[in-house]
């Protein structure tokens, strides 16, 4: 099931999520060589660089954003979007690991939740797993020497202003919609979108610089993450985020949706070739609530069991070669 076609409570979180059938397969291949490209220097970097107070940190976030993803909120004209989170993970962590936890996210999102094609997967890692955390990490960097929270706005509202620059690009480079048509049309949904981006990120921000004044202070002064206080409010955080993801979420077409159904070509996405919890929910349940609770409960926790182990195995790596 695609797009406008789902009718349950929980809107399906797919802006900037290209399925397959929207990208050429040269486009959608070259993607995927740019991305995987990418992973292999993020696990080297990261298996050399990984803090300890980062292992728990990468799967609390990667929970997090999963959830926060879940949670379409209404903009301007009739459509929504949903955080994607690129620019909180490289502030919290490093482009390296943040990228690691970004292409979590996005590669269980298509293969459980049939969100985003598998042909279509690189460019939506080299989109929203690559372009937003280095766009926001370079932003936050260059610009937070005047005023953090500022700079953690605009990181993230650049981000997915440049992520939607970038999908148009790739479509017209498909021919499925000429760039001229495209790229306003998309730069301009996101524009908006992108302001409910910087704002998350800010909050989420200023929400860990309180309760782990030690994560940051770390770097400086050589204090300790409270890892006890990080998994449990990280934890209730994201729990809270999904559930009211599933009876608040807003159901209006999300910034790519609404482009591809505006231009036309909407009707060119294409299904999965395989369908385990489409659309966030648990198939086999009569309640659509229930199914979406439990889908994403699912993926909160898988998320977390992913992150978390991908940054221990890195830690690992950088132990037994010390």
């Amino acid at each position: 099931m695609l797009f406008s076609s789902y009718s349950g409570p929980l809107p399906k979180p797919e802006a900037l999520h290209i399925p397959d059938g929207f990208l050429s397969a040269p486009v959608a291949v070259l993607a995927w060589l740019i991305s995987v490209a990418f992973i292999v220097v993020a696990v080297r970097i990261s298996s050399r660089t990984l803090d300890e107070r980062q292992v728990p940190m990468m799967g609390v976030l990667a929970a997090f954003i999963f959830a926060a993803q879940a949670f379409n909120f209404p903009v301007a004209g009739g459509t929504s979007g949903h955080m994607l989170g690129g620019a909180l993970v490289a502030i919290l962590l490093g482009p390296w690991p943040g990228l690691l936890v970004m292409t979590a996210v996005i590669a269980l999102q298509a293969l459980i939740f049939q969100d985003g094609g598998l042909l279509a997967m690189g460019a939506n890692i080299l989109i929203m797993g690559i372009l937003t955390v280095w766009v926001g990490y370079f932003t936050y960097r260059l610009l937070s020497r005047f005023n953090g929270y500022l700079a953690a706005f605009l990181a993230g509202w650049l981000s997915v202003e440049v992520a939607a620059i970038v999908t148009a690009a790739l479509l017209a480079l498909s021919g499925t919609s000429a760039l001229a048509v495209v790229l306003p049309a998309m730069a301009g949904v996101h524009a908006f979108i992108g302001i409910g981006e910087g704002l998350i990120t800010a909050a989420a921000l200023a929400l860990v610089q309180k309760a782990l004044p030690g994560f940051f202070d770390h770097r400086s002064s050589g204090g300790r993450t409270d890892t006890a206080t990080l998994f449990a409010g990280g934890v209730v955080l994201t729990l809270i985020v999904g559930i009211l993801a599933v009876f608040f979420a807003s159901g209006s077409p999300d910034g790519l949706e609404w482009v591809a159904e505006d231009l036309g070509f909407l009707g060119a996405a294409q299904e999965s070739p395989f369908q385990i919890a489409p659309d966030y929910a648990v198939p086999g349940i009569s309640s659509d609530i229930a199914a979406n609770l439990l889908a994403v409960g699912i993926g909160i926790l898988l998320l977390f069991a992913v992150g978390y182990t991908v940054a221990r195995s890195l830690r690992r790596r950088q132990t037994q070669s010390a």
